[in-house]
């Protein structure tokens, strides 16, 4: 069931990076979650990007920004620092993380369909960001060596993942001594049920595998991440939220 869910996450993307290769754009609208998923939802893509952060990005990584935040703007970044995108997409958060990182900087963008790695290295080349490198693999078994990054970011992914156990264990594998994440991410308020959960959206649309706080919090400290913070920022179905999280690995 696993595998069958990761490959209609991995269809679903596919479809709208072919389409805005094809010029058709993402094949759905874009300003919601529905390249995600099934529900027509706001306060998804480009709209969480203020202008002045889209000013110099190539329209199509604008465009397929399908996240529900910007991990960008909450993980602090600073000159120098080596960054990992999980589920990096059309590649928005890595160009906007490699401006903040700067030259001396490096942001690794990790993806697993082969389409949206063609569309953001596309993407990297035409703002000639030479800072920047994609990877092709899962979030559950990153490519990476051990403590090998400063920050680890995601927009609306890490609730895709079919084994988020496997996630957080490789989020801390990978980060060096304090080192911290900035995600943004659909979060369940603990009173809902998976049941209700599924109730209200599929998974592929984001919302039946979303965890709970209580869930992602206990998650996190599992593989011993500290001075965990996850905070409510915006409604995206009865008792759902997008939400930041925020974490780091001791020093």
């Amino acid at each position: 069931m696993s595998t069958d869910l990761r490959e209609h996450v991995r269809e679903r993307y596919a479809e709208a990076a072919r389409g805005l290769s094809e010029g058709h754009g993402c094949g759905c609208d874009c300003e919601s979650i529905g390249c995600c998923g099934d529900e027509p939802t706001t306060l998804f893509g480009r709209g969480l990007y203020d202008s002045e952060e889209r000013i110099g990005l190539p329209e199509d990584a604008v465009t397929a920004s399908l996240g529900c935040g910007n991990p960008v703007a909450v993980a602090e970044l600073r000159k120098g620092e080596t960054v990992l995108d999980l589920g990096s997409g059309g590649g928005i958060d890595v160009l906007l993380s490699a401006r903040r990182v700067g030259p001396s900087g490096t942001v690794y963008g990790l993806d697993m369909t082969d389409e949206m790695l063609a569309l953001a290295k596309r993407n990297a080349g035409k703002v000639r960001a030479e800072n920047v490198h994609f990877l092709k693999g899962l979030i559950e078994a990153i490519p990476l060596p051990a403590e090998s990054v400063d920050v680890v970011i995601s927009n609306c992914v890490v609730n895709l993942s079919t084994d988020k156990r496997s996630v957080y264990a490789e989020i801390q594998r990978v980060l060096r001594p304090g080192g911290r994440v900035g995600i943004t991410d659909i979060v369940a308020e603990d009173r809902l049920s998976p049941e209700d959960r599924a109730e209200r959206g599929s998974h592929v649309g984001c919302i039946a595998g979303a965890l709970s706080e209580r869930e992602y919090r206990e998650g996190l400290e599992a593989v011993g991440l500290v001075d965990i913070e996850v905070e409510f920022t915006h409604r995206v179905a009865e008792g759902m939220h997008g939400a930041i999280v925020r974490a780091r690995k001791p020093a």
